[in-house]
């Protein structure tokens, strides 16, 4: 009978899609745990196919090669430690199970199905996979481990029964996206896990962004009783190797790796830079392209960009009007300067003139408004989209929560692009992490440090500038209010009298509520954006374009 158990833990990033690249990344590390006399390499759930596949994963020539991939594994990893890798399999009723995998000895010799399929928030697995039936442990070196994938660690059947019928410790390969407060809520579950069970508790995650999802890590090792043994990093690429020892007690993990988590505005800013950086470099892109308004937005996301891509790889370019003031011009220079990146100035005063010039037959006897002003901005849109297109640049678009909610911008306007850092992140949110970012600096971050983001552009009022002495509040309740008021109608679900009871006016209330639903075709074709909340746009909030009800509560 053994008395030691090293597991290798392989807290990586792959890519959707990339099967041979996954698999390459699961040899080698495979090829580390054997050097350090590993019994067992984990890599986390899906992680021959990358996590959340989606619809892809129900093209039978996609589970056919991600199989074959595995299967190739088996074989070359034949003579060292077991592995255990996330992927598809088409079970024994023939039907498609989010599994676990066990490679040994050349070939696949044990396979678990995930049994509590996720079917909330971004998650639907429903509508992919079938559960099967409850499955005991796997024996591995002679000791029996008990494998629940993600979701089933969340509830106590799983583990319960992996206990009774002989589970020495359990492994819990995930697949678990970042919200904000996400950490303390699997630890939370993972502590009554092992203290249901007083079994050793091993909580894999995987790493890296995939569309506006970003998976943090923070794998992490419970002996009985809830003692954590092992704290790996949140966002970092890991390989780590976690020693087992029985006792008279049974097996305990032994102390090893312990990394503190950050707090919760720099795991927000973290996951902004790598969710775009993950975009661009798994979609192919290279360079970024935005347009810099001298403007607090704007000027965070050019931040965000230079942290993920490099100065050297960000363009920043001004597109003034009649009505761009100097401050604008000269706090636009100013990012830039202080960021190290490329800057140009494209004039749409020209353009502008040409337009309404053009329109002017069709817009005679009308009053000058709204469309004028969007006029503006699509001329914009339209500048950048060239640029993005002559230049290989992918174009950044640049609108907060607050606007992305009430729909205050401009469709093939600003909203022009593809991809969107601080769509999950609210007005009053922005200015934080403008003042967090000009104090700190971490090794990550691939811009300077220091005061990158001028004071003055955090004070001064916000503005579109798309009129002589427009501020966003002439058409919108200050910030604090409408982020208020937005936390309660978006991301609590509530009504219109918990907004009234939360002490905001009532008909600021209802015209927030108003503009949400009719903002949401607008939503619709936004580029995506950087997941913070448990309520972000797409995927967590889904609703209907056309949508004549209202709250009279």
């Amino acid at each position: 009978m053994t008395d030691r158990f090293r597991i290798t833990l392989a807290q990586l990033n792959p890519t959707v899609g990339d099967l041979a690249g996954n698999a390459a990344k699961a040899r080698k590390a495979w090829e580390d745990g054997k050097a350090v006399g590993a019994d067992l390499v984990a890599l986390p759930e899906m992680f021959i196919t990358g996590y959340q596949v989606q619809d892809l994963i129900v093209k039978p020539a996609f589970i056919a090669a991600a199989t074959a991939e595995i299967e190739a594994l088996a074989k070359a990893c034949a003579d060292g430690p077991a592995m255990c890798i996330g992927g598809p399999s088409v079970g024994e009723d023939l039907k498609l199970h989010n599994s676990y995998f066990t490679l040994q000895d050349g070939k696949i010799s044990a396979v678990v199905h995930k049994y509590f399929l996720p079917n909330f928030n971004v998650f639907d697995e429903v509508r992919h996979f079938s559960r099967d039936m409850m499955q005991g442990p796997v024996a591995i070196n002679g000791v029996r481990i008990g494998m629940p994938i993600c979701e089933d660690a969340w509830y106590p059947d799983v583990v319960e029964a992996l206990e009774e019928s002989g589970a020495e410790f359990i492994l819990v390969p995930n697949g678990s996206p970042y919200f904000r407060d996400k950490f303390e809520t699997r630890l939370n579950h993972m502590v009554s896990r092992v203290i249901e069970s007083r079994l050793p508790l091993i909580y894999l995650n995987m790493v890296g962004g995939q569309d506006d999802q970003v998976f943090d890590g923070g794998s992490f090792v419970l002996n009985p009783g809830g003692a954590p043994a092992v704290q790996l990093p949140t966002f970092d690429e890991v390989i780590s190797h976690v020693d087992l020892e029985r006792t008279a007690q049974g097996w305990r993990a032994k102390q090893g790796d312990f990394t503190k988590h950050p707090e919760e505005m720099e795991q927000d800013y973290r996951v902004m830079v790598t969710a775009l950086g993950d975009y661009m470099a798994k979609t192919g892109f290279r360079k970024a392209l935005l347009g810099l308004s001298g403007g607090i937005d704007s000027a965070i996301v050019a931040t965000i960009a230079v942290d993920a891509l490099g100065a050297d790889n960000v363009h920043c370019v001004m597109l003034p009007s009649e009505y761009t003031s100097q401050a604008s011009l000269d706090d636009a220079k100013a990012v830039a300067d202080a960021l190290g990146c490329r800057y140009d100035t494209v004039p749409i005063t020209e353009m502008r003139t040409a337009a309404t010039n053009t329109l002017a037959p069709l817009f005679e006897g009308t009053q000058e408004g709204l469309t004028e002003e969007n006029v503006q901005s699509r001329i914009r849109g339209l500048l950048l989209m060239a640029l993005s297109n002559k230049f290989g640049e992918m174009l950044l678009t640049t609108g907060n929560k607050s606007e992305v909610a009430v729909g205050y911008a401009t469709i093939y306007g600003d909203m022009a692009g593809g991809y969107n850092p601080i769509k999950d992140m609210y007005k009053t949110a922005v200015f934080e992490a403008c003042r967090w970012r000009n104090e700190n600096h971490r090794d990550w971050m691939k811009g300077p440090s220091g005061e990158v983001i001028p004071d003055r552009i955090i004070t001064k009022p916000p503005s579109a500038e798309l009129r002589d002495d427009q501020k966003d509040s002439d058409s919108l309740p200050d910030y604090p209010v409408l982020d208020g008021i937005l936390e309660i109608l978006v991301d609590q679900d509530g009504s219109i009298a918990d907004c009234v009871a939360a002490g905001y006016d009532r008909a600021d209330a209802k015209k927030i509520e108003n503009l949400i639903y009719i903002s949401e075709y607008k939503r619709f074709q936004s580029a995506p954006g950087a997941r913070l909340s448990k309520r972000a746009f797409w995927l967590d909030r889904r609703y209907p374009l056309v949508n004549r009800w209202r709250d009279d509560s």
